[in-house]
């Protein structure tokens, strides 16, 4: 018993020791553990404080074009204002705005009174000379018969001298006469002519097969055609448009025949016709002091969507690239000294701002395509707190200006 007694006696004391000692351990542990955790949340609070200081925008795989933008109208590639020839009274019109007509239909009537008037008095004139001519022509036959009879006459000394020469020139009145008279048929003739083409013209026929786009004259009003034909209607071929588009001086040295191009209008802007430039005018247009160049571009329009005078915005395609890095034009400084094409940019990272060199390709007036020293998903910095929408980028009409 008293053995048993000296044992517990000493356990004891080593017990409290060994539970002492784990107590520690665990506040140590409870200590580090904290330190770590305040370690972690100090260096994220400093990051995040560091960036707030910084407007960034993401590096994205995305579409780029370079483009040059203006604004154009559209016309029908081939058209004819349909006019009359002569003056008179618009008696009938047989066509509308909208109707679509081949080539000789009848358009519209001229009072063709005055012109029926004239023909008939021409014909008139015409047939009293045929009759003058029929009588002096008899009259020619008689002179030269009576001519020859004296001639031989005067043979035998039957008629003197002077009867034979009146007679002579009785002869020669009479050829002139129908000479002149001829002269006078044909003069006449012609005249018959004309106005029989003038009759035909108070019928006025389409010269084209087309579409009628437009109406300047009615029934019932009349037309002066004395100084120029006046235009009853307009008929067009709306198969193919032409758009008229005016390029500023500073960007029609970049537009050359051929070119791709394409264009918007209001009504469907997310619509794109495309066409190719088919010419480039020389000869500009001033408006505002601003000088403007027509550039010409033919489309198909065989679905009919579109319609003579129609506003739309043109983009002429200077390059393309897809699916490449791109970085914000904002964030670029153009650095000489490394070479062409060589920019520096700022980039983001857990330790700061990290200037770096990168190489660009194609840019626009808002991104660039991204050739070395950038990878998808890092982070730069865009001074002057301009950070781009990143959108924009992906869509790949970030220089094609606003939409009309």
């Amino acid at each position: 018993m008293k053995t048993n007694d000296k044992q517990n006696t000493t356990s004891k004391p080593v017990r409290r020791a060994w539970a002492t000692r784990k107590r520690l351990a665990l506040w140590a542990l409870a200590v580090i553990a904290l330190a770590v955790t305040a370690g972690v949340g100090a260096r994220q609070y400093l990051q995040k404080d560091a960036q707030a200081g910084y407007r960034t925008a993401l590096v994205e795989v995305g579409n780029l074009e370079k483009s040059v933008t203006a604004v154009g109208s559209l016309k029908a590639k081939e058209y004819v204002d349909v006019g009359t020839q002569v003056s008179g009274r618009v008696e009938k019109i047989h066509v509308a705005i909208g109707d679509r007509v081949d080539k000789g239909d009848l358009i519209a009537e001229i009072d063709p009174t005055v012109y029926q008037s004239t023909v008939r008095k021409d014909r008139a004139n015409l047939e009293n000379l045929k009759a003058q001519l029929g009588q002096q022509s008899a009259e020619l036959a008689l002179a030269k018969q009576q001519l020859d009879r004296n001639t031989r006459m005067l043979e035998s000394k039957a008629v003197s001298q002077d009867t034979v020469d009146q007679a002579q020139a009785a002869a020669k009145v009479a050829e002139a006469k129908v000479t002149a008279t001829k002269a006078q048929i044909r003069a006449s003739e012609a005249t018959l002519s004309g106005d029989i083409a003038n009759l035909g013209y108070t019928k006025i026929y389409s010269p084209m097969a087309g579409t009628v786009v437009s109406q300047t004259t009615l029934e019932g009003q009349t037309v002066n055609a004395s100084q120029s034909a006046p235009v009853i209607v307009q008929v067009a071929q709306l198969d193919t448009m032409t758009v008229w588009a005016q390029v500023a001086e500073a960007d029609i040295i970049k537009i050359a025949e051929d070119m791709p191009a394409y264009f918007t209008t209001l009504g469907m802007p997310d619509k794109r016709w495309r066409g190719k430039v088919s010419q480039v005018q020389p000869t500009p247009t001033i408006k505002n002091d601003v000088v403007l160049y027509n550039v010409l571009i033919d489309v198909d329009n065989n679905e009919g969507l579109l319609l003579p005078t129609m506003t739309v915005q043109v983009f002429f395609s200077l390059g393309e690239a897809k699916n490449v890095p791109l970085v914000p034009v904002s964030a670029l400084q153009l650095d000489k000294q490394a070479g062409p094409d060589m920019y520096r940019v700022s980039v983001l990272t857990d330790d700061g701002p990290v200037v770096r060199s990168v190489k660009i390709g194609l840019a626009n007036r808002t991104s660039a395509q991204v050739v070395a020293g950038l990878q998808p998903g890092e982070q730069v910095i865009v001074p002057e707190q301009q950070a781009p929408k990143a959108n924009a980028a992906r869509s790949g009409r970030a220089n094609m200006g606003p939409r009309l």
